[in-house]
């Protein structure tokens, strides 16, 4: 048997023979994980969906010169906190909060476009407040 654990650690492939006919065969294991379950602010709870994650930095981050690598270390970022977490669930107000930490250090407009969404802005001194935080950011 052939291991070998793949560039970035994701995955180990192992190369195998069959011991009924001896033709060789490749395996792929990963590890399983399991993300803490989300509640929402209706008190529903669902299971952690990256493709949702990404879907909401795609949205902020539409026509912004961001780089698809960077999302993907974003992501990979907020994961290990939700991983590190200890906790079985995790409030949704608080994944939002982390999407915003990682937008904010990356991309100004996109992090407004989020957090215009996400704090449910309702009129213009809610932009020209986060505005104000994004030209004076607190130390």
């Amino acid at each position: 048997m052939e291991t070998r654990e793949s560039e970035d650690g994701g995955f180990i492939r192992r190369r195998r023979r069959c011991g009924g006919c001896d033709k060789r065969f490749t395996t792929y294991e990963r590890p399983e994980v399991s993300f803490p379950t989300i509640v929402k602010k209706d008190g529903r709870r669902i299971e952690y969906e990256r493709a949702k994650l990404l879907g909401s930095f795609q949205i902020a981050l539409r026509k912004r010169p961001v780089s698809t690598e960077r999302i993907d270390k974003a992501i990979d970022r907020i994961e290990d906190k939700l991983l590190n977490h200890g906790t079985r669930e995790i409030d949704s107000s608080r994944l939002g909060e982390l999407v915003m930490e990682e937008l904010k250090g990356m991309d100004k407009i996109g992090y407004i476009r989020f957090a215009s969404v996400y704090r449910s802005f309702e009129d213009v001194d809610d932009f020209r407040n986060i505005m104000d935080e994004v030209r004076n950011p607190s130390p």
